[in-house]
């Protein structure tokens, strides 16, 4: 089991990858927020909402370059992160699930322009308010470190995201369809994972209690 290290030590383990960087970011952002009611990557959190917060913290990683996948919202989502170092994609069938915006993430990605391709690219969802940068560069440095081809977040017993896969698993993360996320993958290839303890990543925003609970946590504690 890797563990975290602060942004000194990633700069030390592999180097000036913002440069030259192998690691793309895939930001997922096409949902509907049934659940929620309403945008909820249009929620604030802090003076920020989450798709910026989302994508802030993905432009301050070290990885390069970063896709976001737009749906639902699509126009609104846009005006929030239009100004950063982030390239917008459609997903036009974003209403069958997040396999069909992981399919047009690394299709996107594919045909990017750039000398050479990644070698590993980052699934990150918008609705996990607590990834951090270091999250994201502790996921590229345990994929140099340890020669694995998946590094999964470790949180409330499960594998998910952020995650980092191998340039070897693309082609299967272009073939997930509907509602069918990235887990499918990470399950199906145990033996080439390297868990990355994570605790707060059990926090996601996906219902009004579930933000209530994320405001509250954000207040001052008076003793």
């Amino acid at each position: 089991m890797a563990k975290h290290t602060d942004d000194a030590s990633n700069a030390r383990n592999i180097g000036d990858e913002r440069d030259g960087s192998s690691t793309a970011i895939i930001i997922l952002a096409a949902g509907a927020s049934t659940r929620m009611g309403r945008p909820k990557l249009l929620l604030t959190y802090g003076n920020r909402t989450l798709l910026r917060h989302a994508a802030e913290t993905a432009a301050a990683s070290i990885c390069r370059p970063i896709l976001v996948v737009l749906g639902a919202y699509a126009n609104q989502l846009h005006d929030e992160i239009d100004d950063l170092p982030v390239r917008s994609v459609i997903n036009e069938r974003w209403a069958e699930g997040m396999g069909s915006s992981i399919q047009v993430g690394v299709e996107a990605l594919n045909t990017y322009d750039r000398a050479d391709s990644p070698e590993a690219l980052v699934l990150m969802l918008c609705d996990q308010p607590y990834v951090t940068v270091a999250v994201i560069n502790d996921l590229v440095t345990a994929y140099h470190l340890n020669g694995k081809g998946i590094i999964a977040s470790e949180y409330a017993g499960t594998l998910g995201a952020p995650a980092l896969f191998g340039r070897e698993y693309f082609s299967e993360l272009e073939t997930l369809r509907g509602a069918t996320g990235a887990k499918h993958i990470i399950a199906a290839h145990s033996s080439d994972v390297v868990p990355m303890p994570f605790p707060k990543g059990m926090t996601d925003i996906d219902t009004p209690e579930d933000y209530r609970q994320l405001q509250h946590a954000m207040q001052p504690q008076t003793r």
